[in-house]
């Protein structure tokens, strides 16, 4: 499971187009819109496609003029591993 989100700036004459355009992108959904030209989308990854494809599709949505990655989860990398405690008498 990936989930991001990402702050998009746009022109606010532009706000119902590129609320239409950000929903047809896959796993894409407006979480917030300031009403100022700024928005925030929530991506999560799906059976079908990547995070890293959708970012890229909300870059190439008609009128925005910046995307900013603004959080990044992920549950499914490996997790760290510790170097070994020696417990014992030193000699």
């Amino acid at each position: 499971m990936k989930i991001v989100s990402l702050v998009i700036k746009f022109l606010p004459q532009h706000a119902a187009q590129v609320r239409e355009d950000v929903h047809k992108v896959p796993g894409a959904s407006v979480k917030a819109d300031s009403g100022a030209g700024k928005m925030i989308v929530l991506l999560e990854d799906g059976p079908d496609y990547a995070v890293s494809d959708s970012i890229l599709g909300v870059h190439h949505v008609a009128n925005v003029m910046s995307v900013t990655l603004a959080y990044e989860y992920s549950d499914d990398e490996a997790p760290l591993s510790e170097a070994p405690v020696h417990r014992g008498e030193v000699t």
